[in-house]
């Protein structure tokens, strides 16, 4: 029973210690911990304290820069206007120089242009001064009135539009006339072509219309709806009544009928004609040419070369024993 006691005293005496021991461990700690506790907050706030003096010295750097780049754009802006205006300004005066450019260049190849037309103006002249020089250089009083000692009469026309618009009905009224003016018994035959040659009837074209009443109103009906081309050169028709109708036994009249002479003629229809005319028309014994060349004129609003045309008659006329009438505007 003694041995017992003893036992469970030795064990409390052991379990005391223990507790004891774990206690002043506890307390140990607890004295260490609030000793170092106060260094680690003070060490942690004079870390943060750097950091926040670190951040604000960057932050006024960063304002530094923020202040210098708000200038440097300032001043860009302000330079980036003043190209703008300039860019502007420089743009304006370039269409002005483009617009002064332009008149100018309009300006002289309007004075080479009137200077071109001047000059061919004046050669047009200088030719012109030649053909009338040379038309009037031409014996004169040789067409006396109007001859009628022919036997056949051949009507060279100009059906042009010009023609048939303003002076048909005036062209057919001459026509019946001149026929008229010929001695019923010494009239045989007509013959009507245009002046490029084309005939009124080309069934007849290798002889003659006998001379009728009949035929003649038949021809001044059958004018009406002529439309064959004609260029307003009597060239052609006067050549090929020449050629085709001469047999120097035969008195014929060549009336040419027309308003103008075209512009740009390859030939000048006066030499072209007097070539064919001196190698057919020959004299009689009493020296009047089998053919007589008449010409007649009818001027009106929608001609270009009227006098040219009447001069062309004159000359022909002139040479060829025949008479020239200018019908009244």
């Amino acid at each position: 029973m003694m041995r017992k006691r003893r036992d469970m005293e030795t064990f409390n005496l052991s379990f005391l210690d223990v507790v004891c021991c774990g206690f002043g461990a506890v307390i140990l700690l607890l004295v260490i911990t609030k000793i170092y506790e106060p260094i680690t907050i003070q060490k942690s706030q004079e870390d943060l304290q750097a950091l926040v003096s670190k951040l604000e010295r960057e932050l006024e750097v960063i304002r530094g820069d923020s202040t210098v780049l708000n200038q440097q754009l300032t001043s860009s802006t302000t330079q980036l206007a003043i190209n703008k205006e300039k860019k502007n300004k420089l743009s304006g005066d370039l269409s002005d120089i483009e617009g002064q450019y332009n008149t100018t260049k309009a300006f002289a190849e309007m004075q080479s242009g009137e200077k071109n037309a001047l000059f061919m103006i004046k050669q047009s002249l200088t030719e012109v001064m030649k053909k009338l020089e040379r038309k009037q250089s031409f014996s004169e009083g040789k067409a006396v009135g109007i001859p009628v000692d022919s036997e056949y009469v051949i009507f060279v026309i100009d059906n042009s539009g010009s023609m048939q618009n303003n002076v048909w009905s005036k062209l057919k009224n001459s026509m019946a006339d001149i026929l008229a003016a010929y001695p019923k018994e010494k009239l045989k035959g007509i013959q009507v072509l245009n002046c490029n040659a084309s005939y009124l009837y080309p069934s007849f074209k290798t002889g003659w219309i006998p001379d009728t009443p009949g035929n003649r109103n038949e021809i001044l009906r059958r004018l009406n709806n002529w439309n064959a081309t004609c260029d307003s050169d009597p060239t052609r028709g006067v050549n090929e009544a020449i050629t085709r109708y001469t047999d120097n036994k035969k008195r014929i009249a060549i009336w040419i009928m027309g308003d103008d002479l075209a512009n740009n003629l390859y030939d000048d229809p006066v030499e072209a004609i007097r070539r064919v005319a001196s190698k057919f028309n020959k004299m009689d014994d009493k020296g009047v040419p089998f053919i007589r060349i008449h010409g007649m004129a009818f001027p009106n609003n929608a001609t270009f070369n009227p006098v040219e045309f009447q001069n062309m008659l004159r000359v022909l006329a002139s040479e060829n024993y025949g008479a020239v009438v200018v019908e009244s505007y």
